[in-house]
């Protein structure tokens, strides 16, 4: 299977990135069949450039992102896919954990507080002269 992945670039504490397109199984510092553009995490503006027509063209093929290219490809606009992928790996243990805490959480948000009834101030009348 064929897939468009990131291939770090670039000098140590400042990396740049190529997408390329290889075989899923290989290391991506190895051979690859074509680079598509570059990513530069560190630039403001023009970080991304992508070779358009030439990623498109990967994809009716049958090439498959990584997930954060593909979140990098509904964020210019190159894929119509509203979803962003999740490109973090949560473990089962971690997802548990996290469970938990939701759990314990809903509890305490979902009672409301008990509002204390304020009586009126009493009204002061200023002495008759």
């Amino acid at each position: 299977m064929l897939t468009i992945r990131l291939q770090r670039m670039g000098k140590k504490n400042a990396p740049t990135y190529r997408l390329v397109i290889a075989e899923k199984g290989r290391d991506t510092q190895g051979r690859n069949l074509e680079i598509l553009g570059t990513f530069n995490p560190r630039a403001k503006e023009n970080g991304f450039v992508p070779n358009v027509d030439r990623i498109k063209f990967w994809l009716e093929r049958g090439a498959q992102p990584s997930p954060t290219l593909h979140n990098l490809f509904v964020g210019s606009g190159l894929i119509t896919d509203k979803k962003k992928a999740k490109s973090v790996y949560i473990s089962d243990k971690r997802a548990k954990k996290i469970e938990e805490k939701k759990k314990s959480e809903k509890p305490a948000a979902a009672a409301p507080a008990p509002v204390a009834e304020v009586a009126p101030a009493p009204v002061e009348e200023a002495p008759a002269a």
